[in-house]
């Protein structure tokens, strides 16, 4: 869902003197559970969009899914603009779900339910997505953040998406809430990438050279009947055509909502610093692709518990290190932007863990005191309900520091 108030130029530049100040959407989808079953609503009561809307306007829409709800914020121009919109977004959703006799969780996949029970959504982009994807459509009962950031110069914008995809492991293992998948835990921090890279034009993006390069790919599928819009690119990292944005799709929704603008916080921070690198005739390295792969596999798999690869020592790193790192690395930027406080942040998460550590403690300690395997799982929902909200008398949604 693209947020309505992003500006294209008269004309893009084709040199960037200073570095225009990089703006922010974010766009969270939920899942909506039945608080007694704990299960997937997998039918959207009658009404309750049309509430949603109602409370929160367009900002809060459809996903394929009926047990899906997705909202996305106005373009913002800081970190707290986006908290102040995340907190209201997710508050107002809740109290419409709870009217109804529902609750949201964000994370990214629900412990047990099954995909071939939910039902899609009756609209025609879905309709035709389901012929064209047959049941690979149908198993997207995952939910995820996406992160547009405002960058008006194409050639920039395409620029920054082969630099930046360098980070976006780092991201995913700071977002993970998807360690469950249909009754099993998985044995991954994050489910999700594997799912909704079953869907063609999925995964890292390819590098451009400039924007007539990515136009002149998206013209020659366009031509050959393969997509009909370059939304059909469902890569991790990807530009608009429609609105000037740098999209990123990798990471997991997060449960708390801090983490979420962390996520956000670095991303904008990283952009930033990238865009002055090429205001100065600089760049990022940018790495074989198979080797960024490899460290998305291990942010998959292990989550802040991975060991990364820095290619430029040519060695294995511990995620919290290289969060360290980054962090540095970006702070200047980050005192810019007024962000400093959710940039730090990460070194928080990638320390006490994502919400796939804390699902998979709150399971492995009702397995440890006796219940059986449904009532352990029954306990992660309800520690999900519990956390995907966060207080009214609360200014953000996080977990305790440790």
């Amino acid at each position: 869902m693209y947020r309505r108030r992003w500006h294209l130029p008269a004309a893009a530049t084709r040199k960037i003197a200073l570095p225009e100040p990089i703006s922010i959407g974010i766009e969270e989808e939920y899942l909506l559970v039945n608080p007694e079953t704990r299960e997937l609503a997998n039918h959207q009561p009658a009404g309750f969009m049309e509430q949603c809307k109602e409370l929160l306007g367009s900002r809060v829409t459809y996903e394929m899914l009926q047990s899906q709800v997705e909202i996305g914020t106005d373009v913002c121009n800081t970190i707290g603009e986006a908290r102040s919109e995340i907190l209201e977004l997710r508050r107002g959703v809740a109290s419409v779900a709870n009217e109804f006799n529902l609750s949201i969780v964000a994370a990214s996949t629900h412990p047990w339910s099954l995909w071939s029970d939910q039902q899609p959504v009756d609209m025609e982009r879905y309709r035709i997505m389901g012929v064209e994807q047959a049941s690979i459509a149908r198993r997207m009962a995952i939910c995820g953040m996406h992160v547009h950031a405002g960058i008006p110069d194409q050639d920039l914008r395409v620029d920054l998406m082969s630099q930046v995809s360098y980070f976006m492991p780092h991201l995913l293992a700071l977002s993970g809430s998807s360690p469950f998948w249909e009754g099993i835990d998985t044995g991954l921090k994050s489910m999700r990438p594997t799912i909704a890279g079953h869907l063609p034009r999925s995964g890292l993006p390819e590098a451009f050279d400039n924007w007539n390069d990515w136009m002149e790919m998206v013209d020659d599928m366009t031509a050959c009947g393969m997509i009909n819009c370059p939304s059909r690119i469902w890569w991790d990292l990807r530009p608009s055509v429609r609105h000037p944005t740098l999209e990123i799709r990798i990471c997991d929704v997060c449960t708390w909502a801090e983490d979420g603008l962390t996520v956000a916080a670095l991303y904008q921070a990283l952009l930033t610093f990238l865009s002055h690198l090429r205001a100065n005739n600089q760049q990022w390295r940018r790495y074989r692709r198979i080797l960024i792969l490899e460290n998305k596999w291990r942010a998959q798999r292990y989550g802040v518990d991975a060991l990364l690869g820095d290619f430029g020592k040519r060695q294995a790193v511990p995620l919290p290190d290289l969060i360290d790192e980054l962090v540095e690395l970006v702070r200047p930027h980050a005192e810019d932007l007024d962000c400093v406080a959710e940039v730090e942040n990460a070194r928080n998460i990638a320390r006490r863990g994502s919400s796939s550590d804390y699902q998979l403690r709150a399971y492995n300690s009702a397995i440890e005191q006796g219940a059986t395997e449904r009532e352990a799982q029954i306990a992660v929902v309800d520690w999900l309900i519990a956390e995907s909200v966060p207080d009214e008398h609360s200014d953000a949604g996080s977990p305790p520091r440790s």
